[in-house]
């Protein structure tokens, strides 16, 4: 596998930004390896050694590169500037992202500021241990340095968007210091950290040291800068770091104040057309894109794939790491895409979102004849890799092997035991704004848990190494749950043959990855959560039915647990009747196991378990599930432990939990409910009181900060264009786009057409879906829907659909030969956001006709679910008087294609005024031909004229003529609304 590049060092040349491999010590760089990212963000390979050029003074070390981010006409270099090892795997490290450093691109003077913040911010922040640590306590040996596989730290720290500094807009004014470093440092290293303590102390920073922590020597440095022309010291106008920069690596200038930042500022030197939206949203965009990747829920290795099983691994593959990691986990794929279409595949480092954490534990024989193993809670990888090597350096110099553990070693055995979690790519997101499932069967929250169980120095040649996997994710259906409930109600969608498709399709994949699923559903069976587990269970039912998983047969196994009813009365440990349905099948299907380098036994199957987040019900019942496997493991290899019921296993329990947390805060925002219980298997009124305080600060992140998070993420991930950051300013909030829009309105077209016109000599010419009032006769109600609109040889059909049930609600006919008038132009509904008020993409039509009197005006469906009686007044005239013969309806184009991408989403497609032009002639045209033809409704259009009766043909001509004006708009608009904008958009935004 062709080597990545793990150190370098990114400086600012007058012409972009050069990373350059920082090679190992006693090395000259290789400048071939070297690439210069120019300000317009294309990334090219340094064809021109620049190391005897004059470039900028300051480089920030960085342990890899995550992507470019492009927002609008803007570009963002997102590179690791903190990592932290936290388990090993074969002798691979696995590092856990702990900070990123956002670099602009848009020229040299704003790049080196903000490559001097970020290198500073690095140094104030690596290994510092908190203020009132006592200082005694803060001495430690030169060779105390983390180990890769002692205890787990947390997921991430518990830092919330508003903690972070506003990377553009927040401004730092200088600071006058009136302090010595001697005071600084000696009275105060507390607060400097290891750094300061290294440097006080006898022994200082060894070069080894500094390599374990992942830094370079003083001296490698100052070869290396001198090399590429990078000096040791800042000059006196470059060293404005901290008072001119923020924490984040954005520069800033000015007073100590925050203030609004115009479009133009941000950045300086771009080109091409901007939204101003999007770039008023920049300082938020890159301020939760640092949160987010800094938040300690992102992993990757340089050598070791993790985004597929131990059991999947391409041992001795020529091929980049990238080409080997699956899609399903890649997710930094899309921002890297520049990288690799230029070739760069060195600097192409796949990260996964999710965890990882390892436990070392060693298993001594029992002292008396009882059967159970003592597990060694206190034993460190550190402590058993040495026993390990000073075991293989004994077996070198002696003819006898070392003793086998399993027939009564007095040593005992050392294991270690990983736990790798993975999340998806696809339908990947927060809480309540990604539920159930889109079209292409991915559902949301899918997430792939990994143990492994292994050696400490995993070698397979006298040991084995075990995997057990297991599945979590939404219930595979189309519903939603409103996020302003603290018990939302469900909200199914779509018929049951809409359903059963993705549902199927879902399944398929499933057991195409993984072989045989069986499903553990852990909703209620009353209550809210009812209705949407019947529908779980007559799909399960309704697919083997029809021949299984595979059309063969093969069935799809499923068992429905009321966890809250059935261990009601906090009594947790009732999962054990959960445990033993599941038996069977998680003993057939087994787990995988290697011997001798080889895969001597592969697992079969999965299982998939869900409630209704897929976060705290199934943590407890996944960690259940582990410690059976992992009990099993053990027994096979003659070691007989009690997991449940130990004391000295409690670390299993914390490393799942810590498992469970990590996978709460990506998807709810908290750690995980029930921890008590997972940690301790043991439920306390002190742990409810716990979840009761995480229920209401997952309550708040779901109606404040997931919205524009969720938008950042599909962005990220290329699932959306940046025109969602306009449609998140626009109405506070992002859509969840679970079915291809066209798709659904093309669909919609096909069944109105099937419901609505019933002349068989009546020909459809087109069919749009517009955005209408949702009553006739008006122009402006206080929402709108959308609905649709048919045209035929003969007739206009404006049908209102029920969406969720996919049915027609009601449809109006309107003869050709009866419409009066077409009249398009600005069509302003609001004037809340700037998206509301641009008259290029707020435009409409009207659509006048008459009536005949008696007729019927609108046909309702009375099985649609809602069916009830909708604008009665404006259907039937008041008692005592006639018809009203002057009527209209109203249409507002709509967006020509989604914020969200899709697999045709390059088709090019007209804007909002080139589709009102389009539907407006061509109806005209239609109804003119027909007109000509003789009137659709029989009767004659004639004039007088001195005596003679003369057929005359009115033409219809389409009107330009504002709908609705922006002054209209704005005199329509209330204070309380513009308020209440105001006030949310303080809040959200």
């Amino acid at each position: 596998m062709p080597g990545l590049v793990r150190k370098l060092l990114i400086f600012a040349a007058v012409d972009g930004l050069i990373l350059q491999p920082a090679p190992p010590r006693n090395h000259t760089p290789t400048t071939q390896q070297a690439i210069k990212i120019d300000y317009r963000g294309n990334v090219k390979p340094l064809l021109k050694d620049r190391r005897e050029e004059d470039t900028a003074p300051v480089a920030l070390e960085a342990h890899g590169i995550i992507g470019l981010l492009k927002v609008a006409t803007s570009f963002f270099l997102i590179s690791i500037s903190g990592r932290e090892p936290v388990a090993q795997i074969c002798g691979n490290s696995i590092f856990k992202i702990t900070d990123v450093a956002l670099i602009p691109l848009s020229s040299q003077s704003d790049a080196q500021l903000a490559l001097t913040a970020a290198r500073e911010h690095v140094q104030r922040h690596i290994k510092t241990p908190s203020e009132d640590e006592d200082a005694s306590e803060s001495e430690t040996d030169d060779n105390d340095t983390l180990s890769v596989t002692d205890s787990i730290v947390d997921a991430g720290p518990d830092t919330t968007l508003e903690q972070v500094k506003d990377p553009v807009t927040e401004q730092k004014a200088p600071v006058e210091r009136k302090t010595s470093v001697a005071e600084d440092v000696i009275q105060k290293k507390g607060v400097y950290g290891r750094f300061a303590e290294r440097w006080f102390s006898k022994k200082g920073w060894s070069t080894e040291s500094r390599r374990v922590q992942g830094l370079s020597s003083e001296e490698d440095l100052a070869t290396t800068n001198n090399q590429i022309g990078v000096e040791s010291s800042v000059p006196e106008e470059s060293t404005r770091s901290v008072t001119d920069s923020n924490d984040n690596g954005i520069p800033t200038s000015g007073e100590n104040e925050r203030e609004a930042v115009s479009p133009e500022e941000i950045p300086k030197a771009l080109e091409g057309q901007k939204d101003s939206t999007t770039m008023a949203l920049l300082p938020k965009i890159l301020r939760t894109t640092k949160l987010y990747f800094g938040s300690g829920n992102f992993f990757f290795s340089y050598d070791y794939d993790l985004s597929r099983g131990i059991g999947q691994q391409q041992a001795d593959s020529n091929l980049p790491l990238f080409l080997q990691s699956d899609p399903l986990y890649f997710w930094n794929q899309h921002i890297l895409s520049p990288f690799i279409d230029a070739g760069q595949h060195n600097f192409v480092l796949p990260v996964i979102q999710g965890f990882v954490g390892q436990r070392a534990f060693s298993i001594k024989p029992p002292e008396s004849g009882s059967s159970s193993a003592i597990i060694d809670p206190a034993s460190t990888a550190d402590d058993i890799q040495l026993q390990s090597w000073r075991e293989q350096i004994s077996d070198s110099n002696s003819d006898s092997g070392r003793p086998d553990p399993k027939v009564g070693s007095s040593s005992g055995k050392d294991f270690l035991l990983t736990l790798i979690s993975r999340r998806s790519v696809k339908r990947a997101g927060l809480r309540y704004l990604r539920r159930g499932v889109d079209d292409e069967g991915n559902a949301a929250n899918s997430v792939e848990t990994e143990q492994i169980l292994s050696p400490a120095t995993w070698e397979t040649s006298r040991d084995k190494i075990f995997s057990f996997t297991q599945y979590r994710g939404s219930i595979p259906l189309f519903f939603s749950q409103s996020p302003y409930s603290l018990k939302p109600q469900v909200n199914t969608w779509g018929t049951t043959e809409t359903n059963a498709k993705a549902f199927k399709r879902h399944f398929t994949d499933l057991g195409a990855r993984y072989g045989s699923i069986y499903c553990a559903s852990l909703v209620d069976k009353h209550g809210t959560e009812a209705k949407i587990g019947e529908a779980y269970e007559q799909h399960v039912k309704s697919l083997n039915r029809d021949g299984g998983l595979d059309g063969q047969g093969k069935e799809l196994g499923f068992e429905w647990f009321d966890f809250h009813y059935v261990c009601r009365g906090m009594r947790f440990e009732n999962v054990a009747r959960l445990m033993a349905t599941l038996g069977p099948f998680l003993k057939s299907t087994g787990w995988t196991e290697i011997s001798d380098d080889a895969i001597v036994k592969t697992q079969t199957g999965i299982l998939r378990t869900n409630c209704m987040d897929c976060l705290d019900r199934t943590n407890v019942v996944q960690s259940a599930c582990a410690r059976t496997a992992l009990e099993a493991q053990l027994s096979e290899e003659g070691f007989h432990i009690d997991l449940q019921h130990d004391p000295s296993t409690n670390w299993f329990n914390t490393l799942w939990a810590d498992n469970g947390d990590a996978i709460s805060r990506q998807y709810a925002g908290t750690a995980a409910l029930k921890g008590d219980f997972t940690r301790t298997r043991k439920r306390q009124i002190t742990g409810a009181l716990t979840d009761f305080g995480l229920t209401l600060t997952r309550y708040y992140n779901n109606i404040v900060n997931d919205f524009f998070t969720q938008a950042v993420i599909d962005y990220i991930l290329g699932r959306a264009t940046d025109a969602i950051f306009a449609e998140f300013e626009a109405d506070m909030k992002s859509s969840d786009y679970f079915i291809d829009v066209r798709k659904v309105r093309e669909a919609a077209i096909e069944r109105c057409e099937g419901i609505v016109i019933e002349d068989k000599d009546e020909d459809l010419i087109a069919g749009w879906t517009l955005s209408v009032p949702t009553s006739a006769n008006k122009l402006k109600t206080a929402t709108f829907e959308e609905a649709v609109l048919l045209l035929t040889n003969k007739a206009v059909y404006f049908c209102r659909l029920d969406w969720g049930t996919e049915k027609v609600r009601e449809f109006e006919r309107i003869d050709l030969d009866l419409i009066d008038g077409i009249a398009r132009g600005v069509y302003i509904t609001s004037t809340l956001a700037q998206r509301h008020t641009d008259a290029k993409k707020n435009v409409g039509f009207i659509l006048r006709y008459r009536v005949h009197p008696g007729s019927e005006l609108v046909r309702r469906n009375t099985r649609s679910i809602d069916s009830r009686e909708r604008g009665e007044p404006q259907d039937k005239p008041a008692k005592g008087q006639t018809e009203d013969t002057g009527r209209f309806l109203a249409f507002k184009a709509l967006p020509p294609c989604s914020s969200v991408t899709s697999a045709d989403s390059n088709e090019i497609q007209d804007d909002e005024m080139s589709v009102v032009k389009d539907i407006c002639e061509e109806i005209a045209r239609v109804a003119n031909k027909a007109r000509r033809h003789g009137p659709a409704s029989g009767e004659s259009i004639v004039s007088q004229d001195n005596g003679d009766t003369t057929a005359t043909i009115h033409e219809l001509v389409v009107e330009e003529k504002d709908i609705i004006s922006l002054v209209d708009a704005k005199k329509s608009t209330g204070y309380l609304e513009q308020l209440g904008y105001s006030l949310k958009k303080l809040v959200w935004a």
